[in-house]
């Protein structure tokens, strides 16, 4: 692996300017894709197959083909003034008027008048209208809710309080803008702070615009074939800038590392790509492998959004091993720090050694006499070594490893126990800002008509066993009556038949809230009543609508869960294990993904759910965690978890196989990549943090549920709970029985391959490194 990708470095420096040209053209192409692609429609024909929701979702598409459940739809609230009723002269008349111009527009199938249809409250305070499109919500122009809006004012213009709700003025959130403006904007701060330069923190950035581009092109230039939703789109783009910054600074990063050793360009970049390139392969695959493994949930949203940012990741690894190079082969020096550019200058005309220091070799690098750069001083120290952050912090973890494993996990068990009260939904209107109409809309229905309004559940009966018409009939209204006389049930609407006579609808106004665990529980009681009525009747019957098909669904992804997580875990031991050719090390990553995910789960059961500190993130009505939201937690944490763990011990495994004793291999590790992991997980933070901001409550939960599982899997769980462990562990950490080390593939990700490559590039060897220590066996 490091060979071939040394190789690859060294040909994208030496052919820069071509590799750069396909990159443009790739843009291009995927440019022009989007450009002339048709706009992409939702697919909500089956949401998750194989729920009971769904099914009757179905069999309604099947036996009433002519009320199609995609056209949009829009409800229109209004509330009288204080001390007037909706049915007095001038607001009837103002309603009446709204209802007739809407139905008058082109794509409008109907308008329903209130006064018509009963839909007026009790009290006369309140009313709604329903006007349904021909066309899905996605289809709609600017010019079909123009003019809807125009008619709204010209009601509200008579005094009448009018808001509007349903999917037909609902906008849906478009991928970029202010949340990824503010994440590159922080990263290009903490990139700055890390290199010191201008161009070593802009190239991470550009590359990874340039990656988000192409994926974001691509996801657009295919929505309309593949069904793909902006909020697909916006979570790749998500991912994509997140890791695409990470995986070039890591290749900059060694680049610089192997400059001021004394290598030359085309040298450095190659090892730079076969070591570093290494660990952005195997941490890419394990996000790939995440995120690609969410479609064996059988959600078809979530494989969709799971498919397209593994995409992302994947266009994000290309690039820094490909253009990242190239684009150093440009400006070789421009990355480097004034004092690295000074030295090569002067190395350049003759006037300074090869760049060892009085003491010792330059950092990293190795003795005249072939042993190790970092010679071991009494107590452990690296003679020859710079002392930085990293390995000081690393020296004072192995000193306290217990009192820091112990409070690691103390901390973040208690971090956790909020997620033992998850609850799973799907928020709607009432999660939204007091600002929009579509809030004041729901609060206005629930007001007037009832909580359970908002989510009626609408009953299916499926007839076609009963032979006679009139037996059918009375089956239904024996079913509706049933399920009218239940518990918590307010009122059923009469029974609806198609053409066929084989089924009916009716749908029926639960009194609690559609997130209301009564509502869960009723639900469930009317289902329980149908073995009795398909015995006595010959019929039976199924329930649907938007508040059963997120009952079912959060149920069914909360059955998922904990298996998801056992597959993950089990991926990540597999992988670690070939990577690192050890049986405690990923035993010790998977606790660890273990520790952070459920961390992380708890932090926003505390916030979304349970409203702590809810205020100072826009979050307007804590509820129920999104269906989607933990499943799709997991999947991502565990890619950027093990993104870490590759990275930061990967270099402690190259260090510990060319001769470093374990403890030392900890502490070099620490001293060459602590930096480097934490900018990098200080940029996905800065990345994600600038999701919270988000109208979209799914995009706002996930930006904030990654931003913390980062910051407790990068700075508690990799900074500290790993080095601790592996400091008891000692050499143990290695260990590896011998016929399975037989057995695993021998993967090169620690650069063993390339330990004798010349530091002055000309051919001639300025040391060679030992040979490669084998792992611990027995």
């Amino acid at each position: 692996m490091a060979t071939l990708l040394y190789r690859l470095g060294r040909t994208a420096f030496r052919r820069r300017w071509l590799v750069t040209l396909l990159w443009v053209a790739i843009v291009g192409g995927a440019g022009a894709g989007a450009v002339m692609a048709p706009a992409a429609s939702d697919d909500t024909t089956s949401f998750m197959p194989g729920i009971e929701a769904q099914k009757a979702f179905d069999l309604i598409g099947e036996r009433f083909p002519g009320s199609s459940a995609d056209g949009a739809t829009a409800q229109i609230v209004f509330i009288a003034p204080d001390g007037l009723k909706v049915t007095a002269a001038d607001e009837r008349e103002a309603i009446t008027t709204l209802v007739e111009k809407a139905a008058d527009e082109p794509r409008v199938s109907g308008a329903v008048d209130p006064f018509t249809a009963g839909a007026v409250s009790k009290d006369g305070s309140t009313a709604y209208a329903t006007v349904n499109f021909e066309v899905a919500a996605s289809e709609l122009t600017d010019d079909d809710r123009a003019a809807l809006e125009r008619a709204i004012d010209e009601a509200r213009a008579t005094g009448l309080t009018v808001e509007a709700g349903g999917s037909a003025l609902t906008v849906q959130p478009a991928a970029g803008g202010s949340s990824e403006v503010i994440g590159i904007a922080l990263a290009a701060v903490v990139l700055l702070i890390t290199f010191g330069s201008l161009a070593a923190a802009g190239l991470p950035l550009l590359t990874a615009v340039v990656g988000v581009g192409v994926s974001m092109a691509a996801i657009m230039a295919l929505g309309s074939t593949l069904g793909l939703s902006m909020t697909s789109g916006t979570l790749a783009s998500m991912l994509g800038l997140a890791v695409g910054i990470d995986y070039a600074l890591f290749v900059v990063s060694r680049y610089r590392e192997e400059r001021a050793a004394g290598r030359d360009p085309h040298e450095a970049v190659g090892i730079a790509v076969g070591t570093a390139g290494s660990a952005v392969v195997f941490a890419g695959l394990t996000v790939v492998i995440a995120l690609a493994g969410l479609s064996v949930i059988g959600v078809p949203m979530l494989t969709k959004m799971g498919l397209c940012a593994a995409g992302a990741v994947v266009v994000a690894v290309l690039i820094a091993l490909t253009l990242v190079p190239a684009l150093l082969g440009m400006w070789p020096d421009a990355v480097l720090s004034r004092r690295n550019r000074n030295r090569n200058r002067n190395r350049n005309r003759g006037r300074a050694t090869d760049g060892r220091a009085a003491g010792g070799h330059a950092a990293g690098g190795r003795t005249a006499d072939g042993s190790a750069g970092d010679g071991r001083a009494a107590g452990g120290r690296a003679a020859g070594a710079t002392e930085n952050g990293g390995s000081r912090w690393a020296r004072f973890v192995l000193r306290r490893p217990v009192t820091v494993l112990l409070l690691c996990v103390a901390g973040l068990g208690a971090l956790a126990l909020p997620a033992t009260e998850l609850e799973m939904g799907m928020p709607g209107a009432e999660s939204k800002s007091t600002a929009s109409t579509e809030r004041r809309a729901y609060d206005a229905l629930a007001e007037g008509f009832g909580a359970g309004f908002n989510g009626p559940l609408t009953v299916v009966a499926d007839v076609a066993d009963v032979k006679d018409p009139a037996d059918a009939r009375q089956a239904v209204k024996e079913i509706a009556e049933r399920i009218g006389s239940t518990d918590g049930v307010v009122s059923v609407s009469s029974p609806r038949f198609n053409e066929a006579g084989d089924a009916a609808l009716f749908s029926a106004v639960p009194s609690t809230g559609p997130n209301d665990e009564k509502t869960k529980d009723l639900v469930q009681s009317i289902r329980a009543e149908r073995a009795g009525l398909e015995s006595t009747t010959g019929a039976t019957f199924e329930v649907t609508g938007s508040t059963a098909m997120n009952i079912d669904v959060a149920q069914a992804l909360q059955d998922a869960l904990l298996p998801y997580l056992a597959v993950i875990v089990g991926l990540a031991l597999l992988l670690l294990l070939v990577v690192f050719r050890s049986l405690l090390v990923p035993v010790k990553a998977a606790f660890g993904f273990l520790l952070s995910v459920l961390a992380s789960l708890g932090a926003v059961v505390a916030v979304f759910q349970w409203g702590w500190g809810a205020d100072l993130l826009g979050v307007e009505q804590p509820g129920p965690i999104m269906s989607l939201m933990p499943i799709f937690l997991v999947g991502i944490v565990f890619g950027l978890a093990m993104d870490y763990e590759v990275f930061l011990v990967a270099r402690m495994r190259e260090a510990y196989v060319h001769g470093d004793r374990a403890p030392q291999a900890v502490v070099t590790g620490f001293r060459h990549s602590a930096r480097v992991v934490a900018a990098a997980a200080a940029i996905m933070i800065a990345v994600f943090s600038g999701f919270v901001g988000a109208e979209e409550p799914m995009i706002k939960t996930i930006g904030f549920g990654l931003a913390v599982a980062v910051l407790f899997d990068a700075f508690v769980v990799r900074m500290a709970f790993v080095p601790a462990v592996l400091a008891l562990l000692g050499d143990k950490a290695w260990w590896i029985p011998r016929r399975l080390d037989r057995v695993l593939p021998h993967v090169d990700v620690e650069g063993s391959g390339l330990g004798t490559r010349t530091v002055d590039g000309g051919g001639s060897v300025a040391g060679e490194s030992p040979a490669p220590r084998r792992p611990a066996r027995i």
